[in-house]
């Protein structure tokens, strides 16, 4: 019978505690899954909640105009240097302060900060709200275009 050597078992032992970290913990959102919400109702909710007055979103121009001085409009939508995933929209709705944007950055503790809507905005406009300002991101490629492999 053959007998293990020490290096084996440390080896072994060290893949055992990472594999351990990267089971998902107590807070993990893995396997959660919203259903998709109705681009509609989503553009009447950005107006029922009134978060125009505050935002305007790239390439829709029917909406209310932002009732803010124009420095200070945050704008959704549009190009960006990361993709803005159902995930980073769904906390910059409910917990705005941990999804500060580089605009946002800009505004003193002086200004109005986003309102909470958590205690009025149903799931349901939630979903909705999301659906209609996720198509509105477009990812910005790159300068060295040429060379990216995704």
């Amino acid at each position: 019978m053959k007998t293990f050597t020490p290096f084996f078992i440390v080896g072994l032992g060290l893949i055992m505690v990472i594999l351990s970290g990267c089971a998902p913990g107590p807070k993990s959102t893995r396997g959660f899954v919203f259903p998709e919400g109705d681009l509609a109702r989503g553009k009447s909710t950005f107006v029922d909640l009134k978060c125009y007055e505050c935002h305007q979103v790239e390439g829709v121009g029917d909406l209310p105009k932002p009732e803010i001085e124009p420095s200070k409009v945050i704008a959704l939508g549009g190009t960006v240097r990361t993709t803005k995933t159902y995930g980073d929209l769904l906390t910059a709705i409910i917990h705005p302060d941990a999804s500060v944007t580089a605009e946002a950055a800009d505004r003193t503790e002086a200004d109005d900060t986003m309102p909470n809507v958590n205690e009025v905005m149903t799931v349901q406009q939630l979903l909705d709200l999301v659906t209609f300002l996720s198509p509105r991101y477009e990812k910005l490629d790159p300068l060295y275009h040429d060379y990216y492999m995704p």
